[in-house]
């Protein structure tokens, strides 16, 4: 994550990165709270230094056909619709990892 915002803010190069956003899905893999306790260490030593990290964690949602709906789920989401009890695999939401925003001050900053 950390490469992936120094790549993104590469074209300012006197800038200095003050904030990231994260999104994180429940269904990602990632644990907001360890990559919270991570970003010290990661953003030592590199353009992020003293930058606050911020983490929204997206819920995950499947379509189901049946009710012709967006369901929310949980972590032991069996392939059922929520709702109805229909089998339904299509998760649409909740395996996001992504940086949703990378705030940059540059010199000439207020």
């Amino acid at each position: 994550m950390v490469h992936a915002v120094e790549k993104a803010v590469a074209d300012t190069p006197d800038g200095q990165v003050t904030a990231v956003g994260l999104r994180v899905g429940v269904m990602s893999g990632a644990i907001p709270e360890a990559l919270e306790g991570a970003w010290p260490i990661a953003i030592a030593g590199t353009r992020l230094a003293g930058a606050t990290l911020s983490v929204e964690v997206i819920a995950a949602q499947i379509w189901c056909s049946s009710c012709e709906a967006t369901q929310e789920v949980d972590e032991f989401y069996a392939l059922t619709c929520p709702a109805c009890g229909v089998g339904c695999g299509n998760l649409i939401h909740g395996r996001e990892f992504e940086v949703a925003y990378a705030e940059v001050s540059t010199p000439d900053d207020p």
